[in-house]
């Protein structure tokens, strides 16, 4: 066994470099871990984006003047979003290979594609008839590409 998967396994910051399929590699280890003595740093900028998207969508509800379509949007749109960024860190936690790693890899396509659909139909509702066609070509694109690069493409 080389040096960077046993890093790996002993939970050790692994240079992906030395790695021969970096993809492969327990994501968990390429991230630092709190020491029992509470040194562990704050992830001011993760509370920081927090923050703002969640005060923009504060005053997207306010400015949408009681109209619950929008309300609903701005609701439904930031709930994604807040499900997609903790599906995305618990990927990136997860043990490579395993079956709660795969599971999140669907949820996190399925609420890509939730986000895509949703602006692409806001976004149609306004154009003229044939961009909304081209709007509407590209979501669908996005997706698929999407799905084949989280689902069908393996790299060799």
């Amino acid at each position: 066994m080389t040096a960077a998967p046993q890093a790996a396994m002993a939970g050790q910051p692994v240079n992906a470099a030395a790695v021969d399929d970096p993809l492969l590699v327990d994501q968990e280890a390429n991230y630092p871990q709190a020491d029992n003595n509470g040194g562990s740093s704050f992830p001011w900028p993760t509370v920081l984006g927090f923050l703002i998207l969640s005060f923009n969508a504060a005053m997207a509800i306010i400015r949408s003047q009681g109209n619950m379509m929008a309300i609903a949007f701005v609701g439904f749109s930031y709930a994604v979003l807040i499900a997609l960024f903790v599906c995305l860190r618990m990927y990136e936690r997860a043990r490579a290979g395993s079956s709660k790693r795969e599971w999140l890899k669907i949820a996190v396509w399925i609420l890509t594609t939730l986000l895509t659909f949703s602006f692409s139909y806001k976004v149609a509702a306004i154009m003229p008839a044939p961009v909304a066609v081209v709007v509407w070509l590209m979501a669908f694109a996005t997706v698929a590409g999407g799905f084949v690069a989280f689902f069908i493409y393996k790299e060799k």
